[in-house]
């Protein structure tokens, strides 16, 4: 399995969007400042995660997110994982 996943930054309020093949390896990485584009961020929650079966669409979906992120959609995706109380702490 892989996946897509969007992290929030508990300091900053800013959004991570990735892929990988292991999300709780790839957010406790995360949260331990092994990724020099998110180490000062710490700590991150994992907001949106979505399953895929190859990694080319687990890509296809990062890129596909961070297209639009910060836009409607973005929020839209966003508020309704919150809602739907998926919200990995």
């Amino acid at each position: 399995m892989f996946y897509a996943y969007i992290l929030k930054s508990q300091r900053h309020g800013r959004y991570y969007v990735g892929s990988t093949n292991d999300i709780h390896d790839r957010l406790r990485r995360h949260n331990a400042g092994l990724n020099k584009s998110t180490r000062t961020g710490l700590p991150w929650n994992l907001v949106h995660s979505e399953t895929f079966e190859t990694r080319q669409e687990a890509y296809r979906r990062e890129l596909k997110i961070k297209s639009y992120k910060a836009g409607e959609a973005f929020k839209r995706l966003v508020k309704l994982y919150i809602r739907k109380g998926r919200i990995v702490v």
